[in-house]
């Protein structure tokens, strides 16, 4: 029975997942119709079609492999500079070159010519300003994060937030170093400064060395600033009264706020705090997809080296790192397994949005790093296309004209490989080494 509610959770998320995509695909396509390019296809998945319709000048349709999908526009490549213009207006390309990448480039550049037909000079992709290529490029990645702030802002301000309090939950009888956490107290072994003075769960701080305290986060580093040091504090019980005390804080060796994997030397009370869920504002959403925006950008710099790890997860019987890479297999995977849980509902669907959220942040992301095939790298040609134009006009040359992204067609080959491959190892490392849910 298990095995089924994963396997319908699991389904249900890559559903989803493949909606998000749709919704990637009509961002480009919305964008792509208000300015006018022909687009002849909007494909969600890969390979051979499973179903389409026509519906105007475009076909909707599924594919058969559903890992992504895209819309076809007209005259994405550019024709080479000086070809000569047809019966119609549209550049007709010239004879190929023979070069080991010319003739690549120019057989491409023929395939894309091809499907401008008549009166369509003006619906081509590259002939339109560069900001209209900008936008219809960002408007894909763009629903990714508009989605992911969206589910991000009804898990924040909607299901609320676990937070630390002020207010001791647990008192630990004796100071353990944290690389011993969770064993028992010793003969011999010091009681806490909290236990000495006699702290109880249920008080709440006041104030800590003469400073009133609003958060837990505060408190934690007060604390953790204050070893050796006898300082005065000022609880409130669960029954309203208030107690003076003055605390001899100690020294322990625990995890640094900052990098959990580096021990210090720090001020130590001997509390846990409690945790209560809170509904928080619009600037906690904004401040949750900073931070998600920073981690995000270190995790895409560090993706080559994290690739290796998941090689020596699926060959090599590694632990899978749980914040790695992650495919879509391993993701809908994670979602049946938060369904199949035996957390409260509420709480598994908080993970499950959580998780469906993280997933379309990295996907628009992903999408941006300035190289092709992806966005970004249209994005950048765009913007790069806008600097030549700004300096020929600001130095009175003349107009340069668009940029010819064609000829990165060798550098687009090299990345598409490498993406097909990567997409490959995450889903046999998604089956045979699965990173699991662990909440």
């Amino acid at each position: 029975m298990e095995s089924l509610i994963v396997l319908g959770g699991a389904l249900l998320f890559f559903l989803l997942l493949m909606l998000s995509i749709a919704l990637h695909e009509l961002g480009h396509f919305s964008f792509a119709k208000l300015f006018g390019v022909r687009t002849t296809q909007f494909m969600v998945g890969f390979g051979p079609t499973m179903w389409s319709r026509h519906k105007g000048e475009t076909e909707y349709g599924i594919k058969w492999l559903p890992f992504g999908g895209y819309i076809r526009m007209i005259g994405m490549l550019p024709p080479r500079k000086g070809d000569l213009p047809g019966p119609d207006g549209v550049p007709m390309a010239r004879t190929m070159r023979t070069g080991p990448f010319q003739g690549l480039i120019d057989s491409a550049r023929g395939a894309a010519l091809e499907e401008v037909g008549p009166g369509d000079g003006d619906r081509v992709f590259y002939a339109k300003k560069w900001w209209q290529k900008l936008l219809i490029m960002f408007a894909g990645p763009a629903m990714n994060i508009m989605l992911a702030v969206l589910f991000f802002a009804i898990l924040i301000m909607g299901f609320g937030v676990d937070r630390p309090q002020p207010v001791i939950s647990t008192v630990s009888k004796c100071t353990i170093p944290a690389a011993e956490a969770g064993r028992d107290c010793r003969a011999g072994e010091p009681l806490t400064p909290a236990a000495q003075v006699g702290l109880r769960p249920g008080d709440r701080f006041v104030s800590y060395d003469g400073r009133r305290i609003s958060d837990y986060e505060q408190l934690q580093k007060l604390i953790r600033g204050s070893g050796g040091r006898t300082v005065p504090i000022v609880v409130e019980g669960a029954d309203g009264a208030r107690r003076t005390l003055d605390v001899a804080v100690t020294t322990n060796k625990l995890r640094a706020l900052d990098d959990p994997d580096r021990v210090e030397t720090v001020g130590f009370l001997g509390i846990s705090p409690l945790v209560e869920r809170e509904q928080l504002g619009l600037g906690a959403v904004a401040e949750h997809m900073g931070e998600m925006t920073e981690r995000t950008v270190v995790a895409l710099a560090q993706l080559p080296q994290r690739m290796v790890g998941v090689w020596h997860a699926a060959f090599g019987g590694e632990e899978r790192d749980p914040e790695g890479p992650i495919g879509v297999v391993g993701a809908s995977r994670i979602g049946g397994e938060i369904i199949a849980s035996e957390h409260e509902t509420t709480d598994k669907i908080a993970w499950f949005i959580s998780v469906l959220a993280a997933v379309n942040f990295g996907v628009g992301m992903f999408n941006l790093i300035p190289l092709l095939p992806l966005d970004g790298g249209h994005i950048a040609g765009a913007l790069w296309e806008a600097v030549k134009r700004a300096f020929a006009k600001l130095f009175r040359r003349p107009d340069p004209g668009y940029v010819d992204v064609a000829k990165a067609l060798p550098i687009t080959y090299v990345m598409a490989c490498v993406m097909l491959f990567m997409g490959a190892l995450l889903i046999y490392a998604d089956l045979v080494n699965p990173i699991h849910f662990s909440g």
